[in-house]
């Protein structure tokens, strides 16, 4: 009897012990870092690290989606939660300046290191993000919608960009900056649509028009550039915090309203068939190769023709209904899945810190800044005067101060407006076009 007593008061002071486990245990996989319950996190994180310690981690598509996705996953997570920096698009602030942070400071070792630049470079994801939201976006989208933007854009577009390069002139000329050097050397790069489309046909061509290597004049406009990218996500992110404040001011997403001023009705959500998504990707993947194909023959940058290809199928309705959704549900899918770790790939390979800490001083800045805010503003108040959303028309003109598609994305992503993408990269591509043209045949002129 006395045994049997002892068994049973043991498992009853087994018992709460039991119940705060399975209690603790219940916790931990309701608490998430993104859509990964905590302890599933945690073990994957340490798989990967241990991959890439070990030198183990392939260097090539799945090890750089591995790398990216587990870090992006954590830092868009907290963006989300952190006070104040959330209001701002924190998620995309920290996706890109973390990795950045860390890469500054030789904390990511060489195999994560050469996994990302595989699938960031030599598997080019950064255009096939960008393929498939400008393609799926603009294959699902209003039509009439499509049409207004694209026709009225332009007028922010101009307006902004010529007061932002009066802006930041006149401020750099107030901290004692040559007027030619703040045109040339800061204005200039972050208007330029981004390093590889901008500062890089720049610095060959002021090579060939100053003599000296180009590789100079790259590090001395990547510093613009990059601070302005900063700046353009941050107001990014307080315009929506505006649109969410005053409702009337925003589209949430949609950067005009219907020609009588009321709201262009929402269209049904469809059933996501997967089999269409993969439709849909073959159809982005070859519209991008279309714009590939057009830049060869006629010069216009690629990613410029795709989107006037898409948009042209679009209004002449010839893609059928169904590939049009499989499209937009591939869209739907990456910009909610690949956004942050998408970013943090970028902050890795193509924001240099030690580039900009070398020339960046407080007035530096203050111009950077100039450049950005009167960009925004000026879309802003002109696309309030061009009955577009205005909140949304100044999100779209900020794009062109941004880095390219790297900056469409941060851009975009900071203020939850990823359907704007068409908008945006039109902006970026042939108002950073226009500058690197005009800037270079300015600056043989004054040379």
């Amino acid at each position: 009897m006395n045994t049997k007593t002892n068994l049973e008061a043991v498992t009853e002071n087994e018992l709460p012990i039991q119940n705060n486990i399975k209690s603790l245990w219940e916790k931990l996989m309701k608490a998430k870092v993104g859509v990964l319950p905590l302890p599933l996190y945690i073990v994957l994180a340490a798989i990967i690290l241990t991959a890439s310690i070990y030198n183990t981690l392939p260097a090539d598509m799945i090890g750089g989606f591995a790398v990216i996705m587990i870090l992006g996953m954590l830092l868009g997570d907290l963006g989300q939660r952190i006070p104040i920096l959330k209001e701002i698009g924190g998620p995309a602030i920290l996706a890109l300046l973390v990795p950045s942070i860390l890469v500054f400071l030789n904390v990511i070792n060489t195999s994560s290191m050469e996994a990302v630049t595989t699938l960031m470079k030599t598997s080019n994801f950064l255009y096939f993000y960008i393929s498939c939201l400008v393609v799926g976006s603009i294959l699902g989208m209003n039509r009439k919608v499509l049409i207004q933007g694209f026709t009225r854009m332009f007028v922010p577009l101009i307006v902004g960009t010529v007061l932002a390069v009066l802006a930041g002139m006149l401020v750099g000329l107030l901290f004692g900056y040559d007027l030619q050097h703040t045109f040339f050397y800061i204005v200039v790069p972050i208007i330029g649509g981004g390093i590889g489309e901008g500062i890089l046909p720049l610095s060959i061509a002021y090579s060939s028009i100053l003599g000296g290597s180009a590789e100079s004049f790259v590090s001395q406009m990547i510093p613009a550039a990059v601070i302005g990218n900063i700046f353009a996500v941050v107001s990014a992110g307080l315009m929506m915090r505006l649109g969410e404040k005053k409702n009337h001011l925003s589209g949430n997403g949609k950067l005009v309203k219907s020609e009588d001023g009321n709201e262009v009705p929402e269209e049904k959500e469809k059933v996501i068939d997967f089999s269409l998504m993969g439709a849909g990707l073959l159809i982005a993947c070859t519209f991008f190769i279309v714009g590939t194909l057009g830049q060869k023959f006629i010069g216009v940058p690629g990613p410029v023709i795709m989107i006037l290809f898409a948009t042209l199928i679009k209004c002449l309705k010839v893609m059928p209904h169904k590939m049009e959704d499989g499209a937009h549900n591939l869209y739907k899918f990456i910009s909610t899945s690949l956004t942050w770790p998408l970013m943090v790939g970028l902050g890795m390979l193509y924001i240099p810190l030690e580039d900009v800490v070398k020339i960046v001083t407080p007035a530096y800045v203050i111009v950077c800044a100039s450049v950005v805010f009167i960009m925004m503003l000026s879309g802003y108040f002109v696309g309030k005067l061009m009955k577009m959303y205005p909140v949304d028309a100044a999100i779209v003109t900020g794009c062109h101060s941004g880095l390219g598609g790297t900056g469409d994305v941060a851009i975009l992503s900071a203020s939850k407006r990823m359907a704007l993408m068409p908008f945006a990269q039109v902006a970026t591509r042939i108002g950073g076009v226009s500058t690197v043209i005009l800037a270079s045949l300015l600056l043989k002129l004054l040379s």
